[in-house]
């Protein structure tokens, strides 16, 4: 009878998948624990949560990268979670790094949510046109939602929502349009020209959120 293979070599293949499907689980569960959640409820107001939102809700899951320069952005429907990880597999919680960047992007992202419903309301009230009250709500909704109810920090807040409205104003919108005539073939405008046109644009008309 002709001896059987050794079966050393399919140990070994199992048990170098075992080993990697661990390692996958810890890298995953690392990242899961550091992420940030975003979504946008029936009313239209944006919501941004370390904590991930109720089952049935469509959301988006920004990843802190395991370095603090990247992030990566990722579905909500991708996310890994304990229900689905292999058996034994320890679900590692997020380093103080991971949390104090965490709670920065959270912070980070609340504020331009809240800079920019401040800029809308106040170009609403001010417009001089009708106003449609669902969009005044619902905008109203998101700066209570996003902005903080701290008085220094909301003051800031509402500051950087002032210089938003003045950079998407007619102002600074003549201003780029001169810089770009300005650059235009053909033209001879002198260095000084374009130098100041720059300046004022980069000092009056650069909005502090995106």
């Amino acid at each position: 009878m002709p001896r059987q293979p050794p079966a050393q070599p399919c140990i070994r293949i199992a048990r170098f998948a075992a080993a990697a499907v661990l390692a996958l689980g810890f890298a995953t569960s690392a990242l899961a624990s550091s992420a940030v959640y975003r979504w946008v409820d029936a009313a239209g107001v944006t919501h941004l949560s370390s904590e991930k939102p109720a089952a049935g809700i469509k959301y988006e899951r920004v990843v802190l990268a395991t370095t603090s320069k990247s992030t990566t952005a990722s579905s909500g429907r991708a996310n890994y979670s304990a229900a689905n990880a292999p058996t034994g597999t320890r679900i590692t919680s997020a380093s103080a790094e991971q949390v104090a960047r965490r709670n920065d992007m959270v912070t980070s992202l609340r504020t331009r949510e809240c800079v920019v419903a401040l800029e809308s309301i106040d170009r609403m009230a001010k417009g001089g046109q009708a106003v449609e009250p669902s969009e005044f709500r619902r905008l109203q909704q998101t700066a209570d939602q996003n902005c903080s109810t701290d008085p220094a920090v909301r003051r800031q807040q509402e500051d950087m929502a002032a210089k938003l409205r003045v950079a998407k104003g007619d102002v600074c919108i003549d201003a780029r349009n001169k810089l770009a005539d300005m650059l235009e073939p053909g033209r001879r405008p002198t260095r000084d020209q374009v130098k100041t046109q720059q300046e004022f644009i980069e000092s009056h008309c650069t909005a502090p959120v995106r």
